[in-house]
């Protein structure tokens, strides 16, 4: 079966990717302009294009402003380019806990009927932190928008350690350690799949109290 991958270069698109790999034969990047989007990822998707390189993937973007409810129209149409141009049986989203992004993606697949595949649904997000590790994925916390979280963690990189603090900072301040609430945002530098991975040159942090993003300005890729 023939799949694409909604790719935002986070951990959980990433690791959709990972699970379905051997079906999956593009990539498909929504470009927000609209910072507080409640459908997509906007820290770094910029990394997409040179993520899909490394990966070696053809990647479909598109641009929305990101108003409410009509940024689903720009995900279909984009989907229904996909379809199209890879015949498409199905598409693959990195869904775990979101119902609002999930029965959005299920209707535009009901729609353009298309198989809808969610590998990590209801998946224990502690687990699957650890499982990235296991994995040799390679992610940096590239967002932070909740009490209790702030600038240190941003730019860093998402090991055993940081899980532990994450998993503490979930028992202090009830948030997701895995970012499900939109509490954290991450950048993939490195996957199994990825025939190189991702070098940063350079970067910028902007913050304030409990909210925050790491900006990657430059990167290139280098060999494995």
């Amino acid at each position: 079966m023939r799949l694409g991958v909604l790719y935002s270069g986070g951990k959980d698109s990433n690791y959709a990717l990972l699970k379905e790999k051997h079906n999956v034969v593009c990539l498909i990047s929504i470009i927000s302009k609209n910072k507080e989007s409640f459908m997509f990822h906007t820290p770094n998707i910029h990394m997409v294009e040179l993520q899909a390189e490394a990966i070696g993937l053809p990647l479909l973007q598109k641009t929305t402003e990101g108003e409410k409810e009509k940024e689903l129209e720009d995900l279909k149409t984009v989907i229904k380019e996909a379809k199209e141009k890879f015949k498409l049986a199905g598409i693959v989203t990195g869904a775990i806990e979101s119902k609002y992004q999930a029965d959005r993606i299920q209707k535009i697949c009901d729609d353009l009927k298309l198989k809808c595949v969610n590998p990590l649904w209801h998946k224990d997000q502690e687990e699957l932190l650890n499982e990235l590790i296991e994995h040799k994925f390679k992610v940096i916390i590239s967002g932070v928008f909740a009490y209790g979280l702030d600038k240190s963690l941003l730019g860093k990189e998402l090991d055993r350690k940081m899980i532990d603090k994450l998993v503490s900072l979930k028992e202090k301040y009830k948030i997701n350690p895995a970012g499900e609430g939109g509490e954290i945002e991450t950048t993939v530098l490195d996957a199994p799949f990825f025939n190189k991975k991702i070098e940063i040159l350079e970067s910028e942090i902007k913050a304030k109290e409990d909210s925050g993003i790491f900006i990657i300005k430059k990167a290139k890729l280098v060999a494995k």
